[in-house]
């Protein structure tokens, strides 16, 4: 377990996170919605359009799980309905405290693991 200086920053209360992630999560559920009009709107197909919509927030998921402990295939809940945008709201949650962590790493990843000694 290595450690690394402190940060020159204290960590985020619970209403600034709370605010980031609400940010973090807008900033990628609405982009979705746009495609998905814009894809239903050229082609007329909901199925299509449906896929579309999940598609951006599938990505994103994927890209920034892995620095929040979690895989990039939990990208695949977003498959699953409403499962998706709570994984999502973990890694947004998580996101926004970095780089402090107040979760404990996966088993895989606690050889590599990084901690501050004075948060």
């Amino acid at each position: 377990m290595l450690a690394d200086q402190p940060s020159s920053r204290r960590p985020l209360g619970a209403v600034p996170r709370a605010l980031i992630t609400a940010m973090i999560m807008l900033g990628v559920i609405v982009p979705s919605l746009v495609i998905s009009e814009l894809i239903e709107d050229r082609t007329g197909s909901g199925v299509l359009a449906d896929f579309g919509a999940i598609a951006v927030p599938t990505a994103t998921t994927a890209w920034l799980a892995p620095r929040v402990s979690y895989r990039r295939r939990d990208a695949l809940w977003w498959l699953a309905g409403g499962v998706g945008i709570y994984v999502f709201g973990v890694i947004a949650w998580r996101l926004a405290l970095l780089p402090y962590r107040d979760w404990t790493p996966r088993p895989e990843e606690a050889s590599q693991a990084r901690y501050q000694l004075r948060p």
